[in-house]
C-alpha cells in the first residue's frame, strides 16, 4: 500500500513514527514551508520534516496544495491513500480524488463534536470529561467527512492542553494503523456524522 504523509506539527509525529516503524510503503511526506520564528525571526522546520528526513523520506513543502503543479506531483506518486494529520491545509476535491482509497484524516475529538482547528483546547474549556480520536475520510467540508474508526479518552480533572494534546497524539498511532490494515479491494467501512449532534471547536485568538 502506498501512503502518502500529510502533517506538519508535533501532534502528527507519532503517527508518522508508528507507520514507519511498521514498515508501511510511504511514498512522500508533504509538510508546511520552514517558518520564521522565536527572537532571531531564523527559519524553523516543522516536526514533520524533521522526522522525515531523519527517516531519509521524501518531501514536499508546498506554500499552497493546490496549486497545480503540487497536484501534478502527488498524482504522479500515485498513492492508494493518503493520511492527513494536523497538516494546516485544506484539501481541494483535486487532491481528495486522488486516492483509491480516500485521504484518511485523524481528528482529535470524537466526531460530529468539535470540529474545527481547536477541538483539544474546546473540550477543555467546556469541561467534557471525555474526548477521543477519530478517523474520518476527509470531504471538502470542515471535519464532516463520514468517520472510520473512533476510540474515547479520558480527560482527567488536572489535564491541560498540553497534556492532552500528547495524550490524544499518542493514542492515534495504533488506531490509524488498524484502519489501514483494514483496507482491502475497497474503500473502508464508514457511517456518515449526525450533523444534528455537530458542535465547533473556532481557533483560539490571543485575546
Amino acid at each position: 500500500m502506498r501512503i502518502l504523509f500529510m502533517g506538519t506539527s508535533n501532534f502528527a509525529v507519532p503517527s508518522l513514527e508508528k507507520l514507519i516503524t511498521e514498515k508501511f510503503d510511504i511514498v512522500g511526506v508533504v509538510t508546511q514551508p520552514d517558518r520564521p520564528s522565536g527572537r532571531g525571526r531564523k527559519l524553523h522546520a516543522s516536526p514533520i520534516k524533521l522526522r522525515a528526513k531523519k527517516n531519509k523520506l521524501t518531501i514536499f513543502q508546498p506554500e499552497k496544495v493546490r496549486e497545480k503543479a503540487t497536484v501534478s506531483q502527488i498524482k504522479h506518486l500515485e498513492p492508494d491513500v493518503i493520511v492527513v494529520i494536523a497538516f494546516g491545509q485544506i484539501l481541494p476535491r483535486s487532491i481528495l480524488d486522488i486516492p483509491p482509497f480516500g485521504c484518511f484524516n485523524v481528528h482529535p475529538s470524537l466526531l460530529p463534536k468539535y470540529r474545527g482547528a481547536a477541538p483539544i483546547q474546546w473540550a477543555l474549556i467546556n469541561g467534557e470529561t471525555e474526548t477521543g480520536i477519530t478517523i474520518m475520510l476527509l470531504d471538502e467540508g470542515e471535519d464532516t467527512g463520514d468517520i472510520i474508526l473512533q476510540q474515547p479518552s479520558i480527560i482527567n480533572p488536572e489535564t491541560d492542553a498540553i497534556v492532552l494534546h500528547q495524550q490524544l497524539g499518542n493514542l492515534a498511532p495504533n488506531l490509524l494503523v488498524q484502519a489501514l490494515r483494514e483496507l482491502k479491494d475497497q474503500r473502508p467501512m464508514t457511517q456518515p456524522q449526525n450533523d444534528s449532534l455537530a458542535t465547533y471547536a473556532p481557533q483560539l485568538t490571543k485575546e
